[in-house]
């Protein structure tokens, strides 16, 4: 799923972005780290994967899952064309 940097804190790798519906959604340093990046700038775009509490999204738009599970970031790296 495509979303735009929010925020980032390079002392912690850790930010936000905001998905295009305007949703924001926190990721942590492992999300970051797995996309290999090494700097992210507010408004870049970006393609994230997700996962619920009930189980992988692979980046699907699914809201919050079916059983209400909350979603989290599990990688963060440049949308490429």
């Amino acid at each position: 799923m495509q979303a735009t940097a929010y925020t980032y804190d390079p002392a912690t790798r850790s930010g936000s972005v905001l998905l295009d519906d305007g949703t924001p959604l926190p990721f942590d340093a492992e999300a970051f780290d797995a996309g290999g990046l090494r700097l992210l700038r507010p408004g870049q775009r970006v393609r994230i994967e997700t996962e619920t509490e009930t189980g992988t999204e692979n980046g699907a738009e699914t809201g919050t899952g079916a059983e209400g599970g909350r979603r989290r970031v599990t990688l963060v790296t440049l949308q490429t064309f």
